[in-house]
């Protein structure tokens, strides 16, 4: 439920859908409070001075303010009143994210805090927000500049440097509200069994109650395939299993990214549907087989690119649904196949649309912003927060086809030496709580540097190696299980040793190629542009450079995928395939042209 003037109207939550429900983006009152002291001024109990419009941080264009200073704790304001119709049900308010900690007040009331800028909360507002009666909602969200925070390319320093970007603060994706029953479906767990032909769904409750069932009908484009039911009076979490008819049968793939249509629903003891949601499900299968990921049992090279999801005007948040669903579309006419969704949660209607265009991705988490200096043997300290927040994303996205891996870690460099520290303890922690909440996909430990479990699903390095021919000589030992390992100048080891799983180059390229500096600048000046390396002095030089460094890899019989940086400029960065604003700086013909060459992985006789 919308109207036209609300930014962000579509349903923010595609893969788990009820009918009712109320966009809260729009104008909100704001205020900065910067010495972070609004509860003891009254802030609560008092309008706000000034206006924003929400989703958009205060930091963009977009949102009316366009304060770029750093904002240690910011107030928004608003009232609403649950529709008529909402009669008998629970309000629950939910926020897609908001950066960094957050309190919520309803009429005064607090109603729930949640720490972490990538992830969802919600709070169920009880008897606070009876239908038909006004209520007032007033959110605090802090961000402090220093501390160990899950921050990813958010810049440190006041103005944007090197790969760090414009920050955000508070309140970035959409706001909602929907009614529920006080009995209600949460979040189901959907997994595809492609070598069983079925789905398994697991759909939590809010509790049990005498004579409750739950239902599962899935259904294609000819209607109804099988449907499910079970007791619901039982267990937290009833299971079903979707058993597909041979003739119902139909793998998702990126050629074919078909879709299942999946209705569920918690009956009452008279039959009757006390909550129904729409969702939807791809019957795909992620494996191993030596160096290979298998997808649905067959090699598939990854040609990935680093999308860091940044707007010039909305920042980490998407101008609009059509924004999202373009990034997809550039990336594949470029010859991509899939994305390292690089250290942000995004949104999750890009999920949707990633499922439905057949588009693979590794979600991956912000953890950019442990580093807390010191011995560069203990100069990184994620803390129990980072752990928390990773695991709401999984939750969020566990359902998802198009994610083929998780990475929970990025670079976190630390030598490596013979006391246990605290990256050593988050590091498997967040490795072994993937893995216990999924099965079903490979988990990356962290991504290049600090690799510090040993029995880690995949192996990788990051290297921005120029040259296609000392790329080449660089990334050569993977055959004899010697692969390029990130480590110190000084040969210092950051990780564990290699064990002969898949690996791949997960960050290279990175092409400074930017028209107007090339024309306009000598030298290098990285204020204004930069990139890798020297940069290429004209678009052929990139063309000629881009197909030797890719080559290296999709011709290596042992390198499952690569991830190329990146998909777009992103402000000072000028090393994108496209342009920040998403326009064309290249013939995107001859980028695809270089990406389709047959990898060497996916012959027949490979492995």
């Amino acid at each position: 439920m919308h109207t036209p003037s609300v930014p962000r109207p579509e349903y923010p939550r595609p893969q788990f859908v009820r009918r009712d429900w109320l966009n809260l983006n729009g104008t909100w009152q704001f205020e900065t409070d910067q010495g972070d002291s609004g509860l003891e001024r009254g802030l609560l109990d008092r309008d706000l001075t000034g206006e924003i419009l929400v989703p958009f941080a205060p930091e963009s264009e977009l949102s009316g303010v366009g304060d770029t200073d750093f904002l240690e704790a910011v107030w928004y304001r608003r009232r609403f009143t649950p529709p008529a119709a909402w009669a008998g049900r629970r309000v629950l308010l939910h926020f897609g994210a908001v950066d960094h900690d957050t309190t919520v007040w309803v009429d005064g009331t607090e109603v729930v805090r949640h720490r972490g800028g990538f992830t969802p909360f919600t709070a169920d507002l009880g008897d606070l927000a009876p239908a038909g009666r006004e209520v007032e909602i007033t959110v605090r969200a802090r961000d402090p500049k220093s501390g160990p925070q899950a921050r990813g390319k958010q810049a440190i320093q006041y103005a944007n440097h090197d790969c760090n970007y414009t920050r955000t603060t508070g309140i970035w994706q959409t706001v909602w509200a929907e009614p529920v029953a006080d009995v209600h479906l949460r979040r189901p767990r959907i997994t595809p069994d492609l070598a069983g032909a079925a789905f398994d769904v697991e759909l939590p409750l809010s509790s049990n109650r005498p004579g409750h069932r739950v239902r599962a009908v899935l259904s294609d484009d000819a209607g109804e395939v099988c449907r499910a039911e079970v007791r619901a009076d039982l267990d937290l979490a009833p299971g079903l299993r979707l058993a597909l008819p041979e003739d119902r049968r139909r793998e998702w793939s990126p050629e074919d990214p078909f879709l299942y249509g999946l209705r569920l629903e918690l009956l009452d003891a008279d039959g009757e549907a006390a909550d129904t949601v729409e969702s939807y499900a791809g019957l795909r299968a992620v494996g191993i087989r030596g160096k290979a990921v298998l997808l649905n049992g067959r090699p598939r090279f990854q040609r990935l690119v680093l999308d860091q999801g940044w707007y010039p005007d909305g920042l980490m948040t998407a101008p609009s649904d059509e924004a999202l669903v373009r990034d997809i579309e550039l990336a594949m006419e470029a010859g991509f196949n899939g994305a390292r969704l690089h250290q942000k949660v995004f949104e999750e209607r890009f999920l949707y649309h990633a499922d439905r265009l057949g588009y693979l991705v590794w979600g991956e988490f912000g953890d950019w912003g442990c580093e807390v200096g010191g011995s560069s043997g203990d100069n990184q300290r994620p803390d129990a927060s980072f752990v928390a927040q990773w695991l709401e994303a999984v939750e969020r996205d566990y359902s998802h086809p198009s994610i083929v891996g998780w990475c929970p870690l990025n670079e976190t460099y630390q030598k490596l030496h013979d006391r246990i520290t605290q990256l050593d303890d988050v590091t498997r922690a967040m490795f072994l709580a993937t893995k216990a909440m999924d099965t079903s996909r490979p988990v990356i430990d962290a991504s290049g540097y600090s690799h510090r479990v040993l029995e880690t699903d995949v192996y990788d390095s990051h290297t921005y190696e120029q040259d296609p021919a000392a790329f080449r000589q660089l990334v050569s030992g993977l055959a004899k299980g010697e692969p390029f390992v990130n480590a110190y100048e000084n040969g210092a080891a950051y990780s564990q040793p290699y064990r002969g799983q898949p690996y791949f180059v997960s960050e290279f390229g990175g092409i400074w190629w930017d028209p107007e500096a090339a024309a306009e600048q000598s030298g290098r000046d990285r204020t204004l542009s930069w990139g890798y390396g020297d940069r290429v002095r004209t678009e052929d030089e990139f063309h000629e450079r881009f197909a030797g460094l890719t080559g290296v890899l999709l011709e290596d019989p042992e390198m499952f995928g690569y991830c190329y940086t990146q998909l777009t400029d992103v402000f000072q960065e000028q090393n994108g395939v496209y342009r920040f604003d998403r326009g064309t700086k290249l013939d995107i013909a001859r980028v695809r042209e270089a990406q389709l060459r047959p990898a060497a992985i996916e012959r027949p006789d490979a492995g």
